[in-house]
């Protein structure tokens, strides 16, 4: 039932999308149809949907399509669960091309049935079109391939005028040739990947045969069958490649020469998506051939050995309840303080929620000058790279040298190496710091703080600590639901009225004490706000999110809010019905809240197509910005110990209630 085309089985879904179908056209050139989105009948903001029918596939699959773009556009893959108020996306290119191409794509093994939605957007530019030619989902890994279909898995070759990986087996072959027969079939039918070195003319002629990207991170055996034949040298190397270009080598052969095909398993522990590289290197016109077939991959490991993923959330830490794993040296505990901030005008409270708790080194409670101040984090083991994220920051005006650096130290309390140091930044507003690092031995994570003198100890603050396995650098790709705004409005619009508008901007907004210092996100990126200068007393403006389909469960809404200011007015969130168009209001502030963003969080639950309206109104001076971050629709109810948090007022001996 899987191993199927579904071509045919798509429905062009029109009663959303205004009556745009996929036109099913014809291959000039060779037989077959296939289906198309055409700029001829479209405005260039447009999209046509195909949906497929609901599917039901217990074990981890690849989808496979053939494709083409023409001129300017765009394709993408979603996944509609049901119950579900969002698509997830899959895959999506704008590249053109000019012949028809191969994307793999890989559906994880889930108990939920779901369809799949190719979405195919041709720019109004004349000629622009997307086109599908075959669709096809298949079992396994989309990295397996047995190299029997033309379209070899996706699998691709890079040019080289010299060497270059070729289809070998059949028939038709020169019967002269050292080549093996495939090893699927054991028989000079089937069909295998070889590079030859007859035609290199160089040193170090390189040849790679390059999977597609998977589009979700994979994590077990890699199996695969080669022969090589090397008469005066080459080098065979198979690497894994991730979306920044770092190469990985994994494995490397420990013979020179194989006379039959030689079975080869190796671990890949990837928490990010990556491609798989087998590179061939000749030294001459004489360093024989390579060949691989037969490439699969389980979940499981190959070598017991194999140390499995380790949980690195050990290290997380917001400090809401306590110091999690983290610990204070004895002297460093009246230097690192555990504080809490109530709600005000004046000082900014914790990062998490506004109101919450958070470190604070360097306070009136320290009554000496001249020390070094650590908080050390839990072991991690070695052979991983680890991406550490959080927050810190800086009150007053001293100096920030030594102020906060970060130092890996091994399991005898030695200093590995300094990662990150702190240089001039904003004051009063909350920055978020990425550090990816690797070290071969177990380590933990060192917050240092030193103090010499007076004006060499600024007031820092830390909080939201979180390590995952992973490069920082490699972005988590988009999250139904979640917008941050960095990259644009992710689909929300504004309700045109003649009142006022919500503005996307970075930084301090122009008009003096009133809205944030910077984003909630990052502290140097993008949120959205109204600008009370450019507004009346009363007006409004309201910012709506994309249409959401409904379901009969609850979901959780949870976003971030600035209001501070002496003129600030009303921030209402409400949900609109799209049967109706009627408004319900779930959750509203008037005034001045805080010189800190403030988290909401608030259940809801509707059953039909619905959106989510921010409606800010302008309070009676232009200290009246009102500012929102970091929206997230989720499914499932707000957890219990979320929500708009109220400020700590019972007794810790650790804890601070905190004015500075």
């Amino acid at each position: 039932m899987i191993a199927q085309i579904l071509s045919n089985l798509f429905t062009a879904f029109d009663r959303v999308f205004h009556n745009l179908p996929w036109l099913p056209s014809s291959l000039s050139s060779t037989p077959g149809r296939f289906i198309t989105a055409d700029s001829s009948f479209m405005d260039g903001m447009e999209k046509a949907v195909l949906v497929s029918p609901v599917l039901e596939i217990l074990d981890w699959s690849c989808l496979r399509l053939v494709y083409q773009i023409t001129g300017a556009g765009s394709l993408q893959v979603h996944q509609r669960q049901e119950g579900d108020n969002f698509d997830y996306t899959l895959w999506s290119v704008d590249k053109p091309s000019d012949s028809w191409l191969i994307a793999s794509i890989d559906l994880r093994n889930t108990s939920n049935t779901y369809q799949l939605l190719m979405e195919g957007q041709p720019r109004k530019e004349t000629g622009s079109s997307v086109a599908l030619f075959e669709i096809h989902i298949v079992p396994g890994y989309c990295i397996e391939c047995n190299f029997e279909e033309h379209h070899l898995c996706g699998y691709s070759n890079h040019w080289n005028p010299n060497v270059n990986w070729y289809v070998g087996g059949s028939l038709a072959r020169d019967p002269q040739s050292n080549l093996p027969d495939d090893h699927t079939m054991n028989n000079q039918r089937g069909h295998y990947m070889y590079v030859d070195s007859v035609y290199a003319k160089h040193f170090q002629e390189v040849a790679k045969l390059t999977s597609a990207m998977t589009t979700t991170p994979v994590s077990g055996c890699l199996s695969f069958y080669y022969q090589r034949d090397q008469e005066r040298g080459n080098i065979f190397s198979v690497f894994t490649r991730d979306t920044l270009g770092h190469y990985e080598e994994i494995w490397r052969p420990e013979v020179y020469a194989t006379i039959s095909w030689r079975l080869v398993n190796v671990d890949i522990k990837a928490p990010h998506p990556l491609e798989v590289v087998f590179e061939v290197a000749f030294n001459s016109a004489r360093g024989g051939y390579v060949a691989i077939d037969d490439i699969s991959f389980s979940p499981e490991f190959c070598h017991t050995e194999t140390e499995p993923l380790v949980d690195p959330s050990i290290a997380n830490c917001d400090f809401e309840k306590d110091l999690c794993h983290y610990h204070r040296e004895r002297v460093a505990s009246k230097v690192w303080n555990w504080v809490t901030v109530k709600p005000n005008a004046y000082r900014i409270g914790d990062h998490t929620t506004g109101t919450g708790s958070f470190l604070l080194v360097n306070t009136y409670f320290t009554l000496w000058y001249g020390y070094m101040g650590r908080l050390h984090g839990p072991f991690l083991p070695g052979n991983h790279k680890y991406c550490l994220r959080f927050y810190y920051a800086l009150h007053g005006f001293r100096s920030v040298d030594n102020a906060l650096m970060i130092y890996i130290y091994d399991e005898n309390n030695v200093a590995q190496e300094k990662v990150w140091s702190l240089t001039e930044t904003t004051r009063e507003i909350w920055t978020k710091v990425d550090i990816t690092y690797t070290k071969p031995m177990t380590t933990k994570v060192v917050f240092v703080s030193i103090c010499q003198n007076f004006w060499d100890c600024p007031l820092l603050a830390l909080d939201d600590i979180r390590v995952a396995i992973g490069d920082c650098r490699i972005p988590a790709g988009p999250v139904p639901g979640e917008c941050d705004f960095e990259t644009g409005d992710c689909g929300y619009t504004q309700e045109k009225t003649d009142s006022g508008d919500w503005l996307r901007v970075q930084g301090q907004t122009p008009t003096s004490y009133t809205g944030p210092r910077g984003d909630h996100t990052t502290g140097v990126g993008y949120f959205m706000y109204i600008e009370a200068s450019l507004m009346r007393p009363g007006h409004t403006a309201r910012m709506l999110s994309t249409d959401l389909r409904g379901s009969m469960e609850p979901h959780c809404l949870i976003f971030y809010y600035h209001m501070y200011g002496s003129g600030t007015g009303i921030l209402s969130v409400l949900l609109r019905r799209g049967d109706t168009h009627r408004e319900a209001l779930l959750w509203r502030r008037h005034g001045e809240q805080s010189i800190s963003w403030m988290r909401a969080m608030l259940d809801y639950m509707c059953d039909c197509r619905h959106q989510i309206v921010f409606e800010a109104i302008r309070g009676p001076s232009i200290r009246s910005d009102i500012a929102v971050d970091d929206i997230v629709i989720k499914k499932g109810p707000c957890t219990a110990d979320l929500g708009d948090n109220i400020p700590y007022s019972g007794f810790s001996e650790n804890l601070i209630e905190f004015e500075y």
